[in-house]
């Protein structure tokens, strides 16, 4: 990381920002160009390393470039406005970038998947083992091998441009 100030080092730190954001970024290789698509995620911590997992239909791109390669990349942000600097203005924002690798699983640990995905999302009175069962959705676990976070400014400020 270019601006070592920057990084967040603390574990604790990039749990708590992995359960504030609401939305993963997932990069596949594909070509000429790679794939980019938003998902909703959970997660856990296993064995020492992150594990996320997301939901998808059983067929269709993201799985076929998973197929092809597993190697994936993830991004998770917040953004919590903007501020003025010496030179102009500036996101006020934290984020992770993960790399790891992406497969498909069942059964329970399909079940435990959703149940994850289900619970960072805050929905309620859903269940995970009753989607499992209509066999429409895919459950794809990611791995993490590699997980690095930054922000801009140590402490949330208030945005220089709030909504009304």
């Amino acid at each position: 990381m270019r601006k070592a100030n920057r990084e967040i080092t603390d574990s604790f730190e990039l749990k708590m920002l992995l359960d504030g954001c609401q939305t993963m970024r997932l990069g596949l290789h594909d070509e000429p160009y790679p794939y980019i698509v938003p998902l909703s995620f959970g997660w856990e911590e296993k064995d020492g390393k992150i594990v996320l997992y997301f939901h998808c239909a059983k067929e269709g791109k993201k799985l076929d470039l998973i197929e092809k390669n597993a190697n994936v990349c993830a991004e998770f942000d917040t953004l919590g406005g903007y501020k003025s600097t010496a030179h102009g203005v500036t996101a006020d924002y934290r984020s992770i970038i993960a790399f790891g690798r992406a497969e498909r699983v069942y059964g329970e640990e399909l079940v435990h998947g959703l149940e994850l995905l289900l619970q960072h999302c805050h929905v309620e009175g859903y269940s995970a083992r009753e989607c499992a069962a209509t066999e429409l959705t895919a459950v794809v676990k990611i791995t993490v091998e590699q997980l690095t976070g930054k922000e801009r400014f140590k402490h949330m400020t208030a945005p220089l441009f709030p909504e009304n």
